[in-house]
């Protein structure tokens, strides 16, 4: 066994090296999020301070693994460019002994990097989603202002001659609904509201005229209020609707088993059809419109339990690349034999991430699709872990 005193020390140096390059990396990634929505979005900078608090787990999740193999790429390529390691193994200790420090640390430092993983995709990236929405009326106003023109995602484009005091004047609107028909709102002047409680942008307009298809509408004199639903964009509660990327993991083994119900339903709900379009004769109806929707639903309800399936075993994927991370990049550090940081840790951190990440999207894809397991999204940590034992068994002999 080392001493005591030796694996204290490492894991000081590990640990020091750590923190100071997470707040730095954190703070970097931090800032290029909020500066990247702020352009985009036109934020106002109450809006960028409600966003920090949901950026940061975001931040965290992506600065956590980096962070971890830096520090340990740092400790064990100075101690092996120092001579620290062959004075270790000439004392008869194996230099195995030495990265003991650092795979505890990546192992008790990736169960909190799945926590930071969960809370990023279930919180962090809902809650940019929300400020942003409950912003979008300043947005409107910001863009309107400088360019006469802003379309949104949710299905609406403005048009507008000039903006004076918060008004729009002579306002051009297209509205296009989903699954209905698309209409065009002109009027002489205008106002955006948002609306949170109704979860909806209102628009007043005075005196506007309505087109409606293919010309058909009419004029609505006086002021006028119209709605443009955002849909459950500002909704905390309604799980069924939501993306299973969004949902915690708390929530996932619920949901599932609901959308396994919905399945199920979907699958008897089509034995039903079929059954009462044979006993009346009227196979032709098996494959005509209803049937074909009937077919949608469950291609989706299936395909959303397969994610619901895979969702889990992402988020541990992705929290226990510390693991692996420093699994391979300790005793790859020790065989550089280097004592520049950022040689040695660009030595280890761009073959990793050159074999890691391509295999971890390429199980996730499969996994989603159905064509893997959901254990599949591993497949990236499983090469990880056969490079690290050889790089171990290397550094054993070293």
């Amino acid at each position: 066994m080392i001493p005591t005193r030796l694996t204290r020390t490492i894991l000081w140096e590990i640990l020091r090296f750590f923190v100071v390059a997470l707040v730095v990396l954190t703070t970097i990634i931090l800032l290029i999020a909020v500066a990247r929505e702020l352009i985009r979005k036109g934020l106002g900078p109450m809006a960028v301070l409600h966003l920090l608090p949901f950026a940061m787990p975001i931040s965290l999740q992506h600065a956590v693994p980096a962070t971890a193999l830096f520090s340990v790429c740092c400790v064990y390529g100075r101690m092996a460019a120092d001579g620290e390691v062959s004075t270790v193994k000439s004392s008869g200790i194996s230099p195995l002994r030495l990265l003991q420090p650092a795979i505890v640390f990546a192992a008790l430092l990736s169960p909190i990097a799945v926590y930071c993983s969960d809370m990023a995709v279930s919180w962090g990236k809902p809650g940019v989603k929300r400020v942003v929405l409950l912003s979008i009326e300043d947005i409107a106003y910001k863009v309107l202002e400088a360019q006469h023109s802003f379309t949104s995602d949710h299905g609406f484009s403005i048009h507008v001659r000039e903006i004076k005091d918060r008004r729009m004047i002579s306002p051009t609107v297209v509205i296009r609904g989903r699954g209905k028909e698309a209409f065009e709102v002109t009027a002489s002047e205008g106002q955006l509201v948002m609306d949170e409680e109704r979860q909806a942008l209102v628009l007043k307009l005075v005196d506007s005229k309505v087109v409606r298809g293919r010309g058909f509408g009419g004029t609505l004199p006086g002021e006028s209020t119209f709605e443009i639903p955002l849909g459950n964009a500002l909704s905390e509660d309604d799980t069924a609707s939501k993306s299973p990327s969004e949902l915690p993991l708390r929530l996932i083994s619920r949901e599932k088993s609901r959308q396994r119900e919905d399945t199920h339903a979907a699958i008897g709900k089509l034995a039903a059809f079929t059954g009462f379009a044979l006993l009346q004769s009227r196979p032709e109806t098996i494959g005509g419109p209803e049937a074909q929707g009937i077919h949608s639903s469950l291609a989706s309800s299936r395909h959303r339990l397969t994610r619901l399936r895979t969702e889990p075993w992402r988020r541990w994927a992705e929290g226990f690349t510390c693991f692996f991370f420093v699994f391979v990049g300790a005793p790859l550090a020790i065989l550089a034999k280097t004592s520049d940081y950022w040689t040695t840790f660009g030595m280890c951190f761009l073959p990793i991430i050159l074999i890691y990440y391509p295999l971890f999207l390429f199980g996730l894809d499969q996994a989603k699709a159905g064509d893997l397991p959901p254990y599949g999204v591993w497949t990236g940590n499983v090469v990880l872990a056969g490079i690290g034992t050889i790089l171990m068994t290397k550094v054993r002999r070293y």
